[in-house]
């Protein structure tokens, strides 16, 4: 038989009268997996051990039962109790291939992520909206939500996407999302059930959602060559996909709208093949020299599967999206919904209704345009002087610019200057498949005009070395 607490070397003196079970318990615990106590040993019996610490019998009464419910004790009639099992030591982490956002030093300006202006975000309207939510909710709000989204907020996306976007769609057509990168793993999933696993992706193109892709199709993402027109229909159809992820408003990296011609191409492809175009209606929201194109959903809703969310509108961390599949995808697509995780939050969804309902939402995004436009006219003026002669591609949209370095500059080797010289953009061929001119993709919207200006003076200082 093993010893008592001399053995174990407790002491319970310092410890409080009310935790004294839980630290038994934990100190037992241990002593087994470090192997002091190996398998097969007995333990004091609980009277004994209860003398020895100076403890009441019902402490070790209840700390043996908890170990022994855990599996790692064994009790019988005279016998006592002896240890069972030896507890796996947990493996430690190890690399892996998750994802995770990049964090930079704090005396790094980050160029690189592409967010709003976040210090714009309107906290009290929404701590307005919330505190209205809680106030009228009622028991049934505060159950679950259909898997599709609350039918509040899916009435206000409805016609806001009418208004905005030029999307008609009833608000039995929405599932809302945990933003764009929710939407198309439930549409790999449901494409993939369907037979349609090989999907055509931008090149270059976001490479964010081709991984989010590639995970659910197994890594059978096809690149397809974008222009100065968008993406090329024309191989796309020498492709044996029958979807297609397009980002037609303005297009990630290369800023270029998807041309009338285009859009009218890529719909005939898509009827033809009996296949489907997932439009991400990225960066939708911010067009500076004009109204911005209306969504590629609306001059076919059969075939394009329409995608967006609120991370570049108010912020990321909502993780706020939609999804207006075509009919014949819809029930499908809620069903695999609601298998991922019953659906989104609803009071969150609640008090974006609120923002939407009141015109909250639309004053935002009218104050977000003016601020944003002025950081990329700073950001435009400072590359012009700093990188004198690089072209700046895309139209004056977005959050970002791509900006090309001259043949044969590594971009990635100048990004890796830049952050030495405290500034993170992103190189161009982290995002394209095939070879192709070396560039620069700027994330200005974060920052004021006078920071913007600093930031990019050193950065075209390290890119120049």
């Amino acid at each position: 038989m093993a010893r008592g607490s001399d053995f174990l070397q407790l002491d319970a003196s310092a410890v409080p009268r009310g935790e004294r079970t839980e630290w038994l318990a934990a100190a037992l615990r241990a002593a087994v997996a470090a192997g002091v106590l190996p398998v097969g040993s007995r333990l004091p019996p609980t009277r004994a051990l209860s003398a020895e610490l100076g403890v009441a019998r019902g402490t070790v009464v209840e700390a043996y039962q908890r170990l022994t419910e855990e599996g790692l004790l064994t009790a019988a009639r005279g016998a006592g109790t002896a240890v069972a099992a030896r507890p796996v030591r947990a493996p430690a982490a190890a690399p892996s291939g998750t994802w995770e956002p990049p964090v930079f030093a704090a005396d790094v300006v980050d160029l690189a992520t592409g967010v709003p202006d976040l210090a714009a975000f309107p906290r009290a309207a929404w701590l307005r909206a919330e505190r209205e939510v809680l106030s009228t909710a009622t028991a049934r709000s505060l159950g679950y939500a259909p898997p599709q989204g609350t039918p509040e907020l899916r009435a206000e996306l409805s016609a806001w996407l009418a208004r905005s976007r030029g999307v008609r769609a009833a608000p039995g057509q929405i599932v809302v999302t945990a933003g764009v990168t929710g939407a198309l793993s439930i549409l790999a999933q449901v494409l993939r059930a369907r037979g349609m696993g090989d999907i055509a992706c931008e090149d270059p193109g976001a490479d964010g959602n081709r991984a989010i892709l590639d995970h659910w199709t197994g890594g059978s993402t096809v690149p397809v060559p974008v222009d100065g027109d968008g993406v090329d229909p024309a191989a796309l159809a020498a492709t044996d996909a029958r979807a297609v992820l397009v980002t037609p408003a303005h297009q990630f990296p290369t800023g270029v709208v998807l041309s009338a011609p285009r859009r009218r191409a890529l719909l005939a492809w898509a009827r033809a093949r009996e296949g489907l175009v997932i439009e991400d209606d990225y960066d939708a929201e911010y067009r500076y020299d004009r109204s911005p194109v209306g969504a590629l959903h609306g001059l076919d809703p059969h075939l394009v599967a329409h995608t967006s969310s609120l991370s570049k509108t108010l912020a990321p961390a909502l993780r706020a999206g939609w999804l207006v599949p075509p009919p014949h995808l819809l029930e499908d697509v809620v069903r695999a919904r609601w298998a991922a995780d019953l659906g989104s939050p609803s009071l969150p969804q609640l008090a974006l209704a609120l923002l939407l309902r009141d015109g909250t939402l639309a004053r935002h995004l009218r104050t977000m345009r003016a601020r944003h436009r002025v950081r990329r006219d700073a950001a435009v003026a400072a590359v012009r002087e700093h990188l004198p002669g690089r072209p700046i591609l895309g139209v004056a949209a977005g959050l970002h610019l791509l900006v090309l370095l001259p043949e044969g500059v590594d971009d990635r080797e100048a990004v890796a200057r830049a952050e030495h010289a405290g500034v993170a953009v992103q190189p161009l061929s982290r995002h394209r498949t095939a070879p192709g001119p070396p560039g620069l993709v700027i994330a200005y919207a974060g920052h004021g005009p006078a920071r913007l200006r600093g930031a990019i003076a050193r950065l075209g200082a390290a890119v120049r070395r």
